[in-house]
């Protein structure tokens, strides 16, 4: 499981020019499956997500994960996100999970997260064509791997 993180000051996702989630300050995640992610990877991702300390402290030194800070976090599916570029011109994608695999798998991750962050966690719809908008913060992006 990967996920590509933002610290935005905003970020939305909009399905057919309807916003179906928006966050103020927080994180934006593209999460992507891979074959055989299960249970172990969401709990390290959970964790990763909202323990990963990319938001500043009094001294203004980056000490401080989402759950400390109380931010939104907009996750969103990106099967593109664990695509084979190693090699050619076009991407492969016999790296990333196949759909009836994937799904379960971000559902889980997100009732996770949801379970564990007082903060807001919202998203936008598995396997839609969405339309991302956010203000990244810094910048500030790392991806993470579970």
């Amino acid at each position: 499981m990967l996920a590509l993180i933002q610290r935005v000051t905003e970020a939305s996702v909009r399905i057919d020019g309807d916003t179906v989630g928006a966050i103020g300050p927080g994180l934006l995640a593209l999460v992507g499956i891979e074959p055989g992610d299960g249970e172990a990877q969401v709990a390290r991702m959970a964790q990763r997500l909202l323990g990963y300390r990319v938001f500043a402290d009094a001294g203004g030194r980056m000490n401080l994960g989402l759950a400390d800070t109380g931010g939104g976090l907009l996750l969103v599916s990106q099967f593109t996100l664990a695509a084979d570029t190693a090699s050619g011109m076009r991407p492969g994608f016999s790296t990333a999970a196949a759909p009836a695999e994937a799904e379960p798998v971000f559902n889980q991750l997100l009732r996770t997260c949801r379970q564990k962050h007082v903060g807001g966690v919202e998203t936008g719809r598995f396997g839609a064509h969405m339309v991302i908008s956010l203000v990244n913060d810094g910048p500030v992006t790392f991806l993470l791997r579970a």
